[in-house]
């Protein structure tokens, strides 16, 4: 009866040790992504704190297009107030909050392409380092979204795998939802200048 008893202790044994081994690795890489969406969010509410000052600069120009500045705060209030909770985030909520992001830039690419029409404008310098802040805020927002990408990758890879498939499945740790393409975006834009 011992030599029978003996091989299955040793399986439970293993068996609980490498399910807590997988538990923990999930626990890790699931906080590690929680982690990253707050690092994109801090790397968005950069980008929308600058805008204030930018608008601030802009309206010296004392004829610069007023509808342009409104658009671009409305657009900025509306992207901050889209909130996710990154450790239930569906694809809906990532899409939900990209729109919100892609309509607040689409503005700011606006406000920045009405203003190369104001000389005065290009020739300040409050609005050059603001300007130069700005890009280097959307190349952060890259870097941080990538990021969150490669954590959420590494996520997902490890609940797939053999034996954490099994903890992730029964201590509940789903799928998580990250960042795609728009639609359109792997597509070559025409260039042409023959008109």
């Amino acid at each position: 009866m011992k030599t029978r008893l003996f091989p299955l202790i040793l399986i439970a044994v293993a068996s609980l040790s490498l399910g807590s081994c997988s538990y923990n690795k999930l626990v890790t890489t699931d906080e590690a992504c929680n982690a990253q969406w707050a690092q994109v969010e801090n790397v968005y509410q950069r980008r929308a704190d600058l805008i204030p000052n930018i608008v601030a600069t802009v309206k010296g120009e004392a004829d610069f297009e007023k509808e342009t500045l409104t658009k671009v705060m409305e657009a900025r209030a509306s992207a901050t107030q889209v909130k996710i909770d990154p450790s239930n985030m569906t694809d809906e909520d990532i899409k939900r909050f990209e729109d919100a992001q892609y309509s607040f830039g689409g503005t700011i690419s606006r406000l920045m392409s009405v203003a190369e029409s104001y000389p005065t404008l290009q020739a300040n310098k409050a609005f050059a380092d603001l300007r130069v802040e700005l890009e280097g805020s959307e190349n952060r927002i890259s870097i941080e979204r990538k990021k969150f990408i490669e954590a959420v990758q590494a996520y997902n890879t490890l609940r797939r795998r053999f034996p954490a498939n099994i903890t992730a499945s029964l201590f509940g740790f789903s799928k998580r939802a990250t960042f795609t393409s728009k639609p359109g975006s792997d597509t070559v834009p025409t260039v042409d200048f023959s008109k």
